[in-house]
């Protein structure tokens, strides 16, 4: 290939076909490295280890070491943590305690009891917490044989209203004994209560019936009656005029509502009839 030299025309020719020429560049060989075989092959670099790259932490992160010594004080957090809890739920209940207590009872139903003693029953006592008062504080005013039932109400924030039904004197009872209480109408003996003549007396003997007299009593409750005695053979029942018997219960009650039909008589009901004897 030529090159002309810049300003000269070269003469006109007729352009002949470039011929093409391929340069090939020497192949570079590795340098020779200290140790190389004779033969001109190179032996393989010795195996080399290096010491693991330190842990760079992360600023957005956070690496947790791991090792005997963390995992001792996890194992101790998890073992502190229910007492923890434990202790932070006393500490509500004793703040809980302090900071709502019982400063107003009011109590109603009651006539032989007095205020005084529901609250004592209920378990009332100034400084109770309200929040913690509940039927199993107020279960002992059933250990009251006057109590028949109660209702309890929490007022927020620190009222209790206590609602008694208290039992009612029905009869007298005459026991073996030579003593004579008074019992209310389910048969509880009520302790204190008045020996009132209005009282109808129920007295006998043989096995306990007085289950059935108080049924006779609540069938015969219009008739104003004054005594009851009850036998193995039967109940014997004295009204203001006339008596009735009868040793057959279902049979008494069934005609007690007709013994009106006869008054100042002495009445014996049987369960095929009546027998009337004026």
């Amino acid at each position: 290939m030529t090159f002309d030299p810049p300003g000269q025309d070269a003469p006109p020719t007729e352009a002949a076909p470039r011929a093409r020429r391929s340069l090939r560049l020497p192949r570079r060989r590795a340098a020779p490295t200290v140790g190389d075989a004779p033969d001109g092959t190179v032996p393989p670099a010795p195996l080399t280890v290096q010491p693991p790259a330190a842990v760079v932490p992360d600023p957005g992160g956070e690496v947790t070491p791991e090792g005997p010594a963390r995992r001792g004080r996890l194992r101790a957090w998890r073992g502190w943590r229910p007492l923890l809890a434990a202790a932070l739920v006393a500490g509500a209940g004793v703040g809980a305690w302090f900071a709502l207590p019982v400063r107003t009872v009011q109590v109603g139903g009651n006539a032989r009891l007095s205020e005084a003693r529901v609250q004592e029953l209920a378990g009332l006592r100034e400084g109770f917490g309200w929040l913690y008062y509940g039927a199993w504080r107020a279960r002992g005013l059933l250990d009251s044989p006057w109590v028949a039932s109660a209702r309890v109400v929490r007022v927020f924030p620190d009222t209790v209203r206590v609602e008694v039904t208290e039992r009612v004197p029905r009869v007298r009872l005459a026991r073996p004994d030579g003593s004579v209480v008074v019992a209310a109408a389910d048969g509880t003996v009520l302790p204190g209560a008045a020996l009132s003549g209005s009282l109808p007396l129920v007295s006998g003997w043989g096995p306990d019936r007085l289950p059935d007299v108080l049924r006779v009593l609540g069938a015969l409750s219009g008739y104003n009656v004054q005594s009851v005695v009850f036998t193995p053979t039967g109940l014997s029942v004295k009204l203001p005029s006339g008596s009735v018997w009868s040793g057959d219960l279902q049979a008494l009650l069934k005609y007690a509502g007709s013994i009106s039909m006869y008054p100042n008589s002495d009445i014996s009901i049987y369960p095929w009839g009546v027998s009337v004897q004026e």
